[in-house]
């Protein structure tokens, strides 16, 4: 398909575990264990999940920030797992990323402009004169004033260091940004705020967004299709609108059940999750899910279930949808 900006094939990033005097190794952590999926021009895929699921991991992983232990990730058509740091670096000018801390992702020792005008001259993006111009222009564009060039971070609200991190993102017109929960530290007024200026943003730069949120309100919002994922695993994925009228996954149910609802006399029905997160260095055999699903079959705790299309553009990991 000639839309498709990202393709993931199969993606792993196994950390190990070591132990004694000459730190042998004796395990590993399974953080992303086999993900596959797709990403096309224009789009946000929202990737949600509980704390732990692997959501960052695979956000850094497509950045090769981390290295994966096995997998493909192909990029504009080409495969950026085989690329030397160097290619990586060049390659970097198309493929962002807004962190989730705007405290601990800005350096506090460079103005905004410092800051705004570092990957223009990493990538070595016009002269000097010009480099400043576009920084005052961007500034613009985040809801920023030019005044603000010659402050430092700390001199700005949470909100407005994360439309900073946004406009650093942007500075290199990239393909595709990795927003890796760019709300979540961010008051409730301010969240609205700057997830209406990533859709303007994504509308005015033709920008095909990755947003990794564990709040499954922030997702619906912005996402036009909705990965869940579980364990280092995903199990379901299909478009926004399908996720929220008719989830199929248990743990899909399970977490759409555990969203407030702002209504004091509304009574929960729903059957809630139960029980821990079971660890990525020891994941369950079969399904990963199976020790804390309300629909567990014998099946479940023996053979891993197959990431298949079972509708149209609806893709699911469960034995109770197997044919």
């Amino acid at each position: 398909m000639t839309d498709i900006l990202l393709q993931v094939e199969n993606l792993k990033k196994y950390f190990p575990i070591r132990a004694g005097v000459f730190q042998k190794q004796v395990g590993e952590v399974k953080a992303v264990d086999g993900l596959s999926f797709f990403v096309k021009k224009g789009e946000t895929l929202g990737i949600v999940g509980e704390s732990g699921c692997g959501k960052s991991t695979t956000g850094r992983l497509i950045m090769r920030l981390i290295e994966p232990s096995d997998g493909k990730i192909i990029f504009d058509n080409q495969d950026i797992t085989k690329l030397s740091m160097n290619e990586m670096r060049k390659l970097r000018r198309e493929l962002q990323m807004v962190f989730q801390d705007p405290y601990a992702s800005l350096n506090p020792r460079q103005t905004v402009e410092e800051i705004l005008e570092e990957p223009l001259i990493v990538h070595k993006i016009g002269e000097a004169h010009e480099r400043k111009k576009m920084v005052q222009e961007m500034l613009h564009v985040v809801g920023l004033s030019s005044y603000h060039a010659k402050r430092y971070p700390h001199q700005f609200s949470g909100g407005q260091r994360q439309r900073i991190g946004i406009a650093r993102a942007l500075m290199t017109r990239p393909k595709l940004i990795i927003a890796d929960e760019p709300v979540s530290a961010l008051d409730v007024s301010i969240q609205s705020q700057v997830l209406n200026l990533l859709e303007d943003l994504q509308k005015e730069f033709n920008l095909t967004y990755i947003f990794i949120a564990h709040d499954l309100g922030v997702v619906r919002h912005i996402s036009d299709r909705v990965a869940v994922m579980y364990l280092g695993r995903m199990v379901e994925l299909t478009c926004s609108e399908n996720l929220y009228s008719k989830p199929l996954h248990p743990y899909t149910k399970a977490l759409l059940a555990a969203v407030p609802i702002p209504d004091p006399d509304f009574v929960k029905t729903d059957t809630l999750l139960t029980g821990d997160i079971p660890s990525p260095s020891n994941p369950p055999k079969g399904c990963a899910f199976h020790t804390r699903c309300s629909e567990c079959m014998d099946i479940c705790k023996t053979e891993r279930p197959e990431f298949k299309e079972v509708e149209q553009g609806h893709y699911v990991a469960c034995h109770l949808y197997n044919k």
